[in-house]
């Protein structure tokens, strides 16, 4: 089968974060298995979801990884023109929900794990696809306690996210919190007696405009990102009831995207020691009042030196001479820190048509990214 045929097949899988991605998973373990890889499903409490990771080669060192999340984000609320969950070819273009994130990689992995296993490769090729990446790369975290037990870990990974091809060094952490204020009831007639929740997660609001401007005037910058500092961004806010009552409780979150330089814990304890200053001063009349901060996902940057052998390698698979860093967060910051695996982002299309109605992938990318694997598969029959 070639890379667009299971693409194709993929497209056709409506693997939305929120609904399982275990029949994608075992469609890919079929036609590995078929043609003899090794392949371990880690599945989710539920079952109905699960992490793929495969080996074609030796299974007695170190290979390459092919990293990929197998979710992909929904599609309510957005116009399509074409069906999104079938693909479909025209202008020299695949288009479908996950042609470019990231499925088209995957499928372009998928193939070339198949067409290794008629090699005889001296360095093994590994496929590792997760669930729940779009969440905050959740799923993967199973599939990486494996490997921390695993007596070979990889030597490079290759995590295939849109980069038009060219080979991403970098990408910000993010960390996300929910904030919780809680105040005091009244009849709004009474509105002084009461404690306003809401105002209470505007006044913390403020505090996160207000570190956002002091980061964006006085904290590291990095021009290789299209924003060149770490951000401080709040995205929802729940509170109230009736106009007429006074709400006692409200909820917002928000999340720190930061360049490797900046520490998100140390912007957090400046976050925390503000939200101390705001509730002491009502205390003594609400002794229940507070704002209480929760961490509730994070995953690190990816920060690989510029000279990095891992660089060195997929820029003579590419043949590319540049690098570049990537707005978006991948695994690849977890495959680093967790299990010291080096890494970099390269795959087909641009995040551009990501998250997008009439998401597409041109077809001279999947050809790029296969060639781009097919010259790694040489490599590793050569043996590094």
């Amino acid at each position: 089968m070639t890379t667009l045929d299971l693409l194709r097949d993929l497209i056709a899988f409506p693997t939305v974060s929120v609904d399982p991605n275990r029949a994608l998973i075992d469609y890919c373990a079929e036609r590995l298995e078929a043609v003899g890889a090794d392949v371990t499903i880690i599945e989710d409490e539920t079952g109905l979801k699960a992490n793929l990771y495969a080996t074609v080669g030796p299974r007695d060192r170190p290979g390459v990884m092919l990293s990929g999340h197998t979710d992909v984000v929904p599609i309510e609320g957005q116009n399509w023109t074409v069906p999104a969950f079938e693909m479909t070819e025209a202008n020299g273009r695949a288009y479908g929900r996950g042609t470019t994130d990231m499925k088209g990689f995957v499928a372009s992995a998928l193939s070339a794990a198949l067409h290794a296993s008629n090699l005889e490769l001296q360095t093994p090729l590994h496929l590792a696809f997760s669930y729940d990446e779009e969440l905050g790369c959740l799923g993967v975290h199973s599939m990486i306690d494996m490997l921390r037990k695993a007596p070979f870990r990889p030597m490079f990974c290759i995590v295939g996210e849109p980069t038009d091809m060219g080979v991403a060094t970098g990408h910000k952490g993010k960390t996300a919190f929910r904030v919780t204020c809680r105040g005091k009831e009244a009849h709004s007639a009474l509105a002084p007696t009461g404690l306003n929740a809401i105002y209470l997660a505007m006044d913390m609001v403020s505090v996160l405009r207000r570190l956002q401007e002091e980061i964006k005037e006085t904290s590291a910058r990095d021009e290789a990102y299209d924003v060149p500092y770490t951000t401080v961004h709040v995205a929802k806010i729940e509170a109230g009831g009736a106009l007429n009552i006074v709400p006692n409780h409200a909820e917002f979150r928000f999340e720190i995207r930061n360049l490797s330089e900046d520490d998100p814990q140390e912007l957090l304890a400046r976050i925390r020691a503000e939200a101390g200053a705001i509730i002491t001063p009502v205390k003594d009349d609400f002794p229940d009042a507070s704002i209480e901060i929760e961490m509730t996902n994070s995953y690190p940057p990816l920060a690989t030196g510029p000279d990095a052998d891992v660089v060195r390698f997929v820029k003579s698979l590419t043949g590319g001479n540049s690098t570049l860093k990537v707005a978006f967060g991948t695994e690849g910051g977890l495959f680093h820190r967790e299990l010291g695996i080096p890494t970099v982002i390269c795959g087909p299309g641009s995040m551009a048509q990501g998250h997008k109605p009439d998401e597409y992938v041109a077809l001279d990318q999947l050809e790029k990214c296969d060639a781009m694997l097919a010259a790694l598969l040489e490599r590793l029959r050569e043996g590094l």
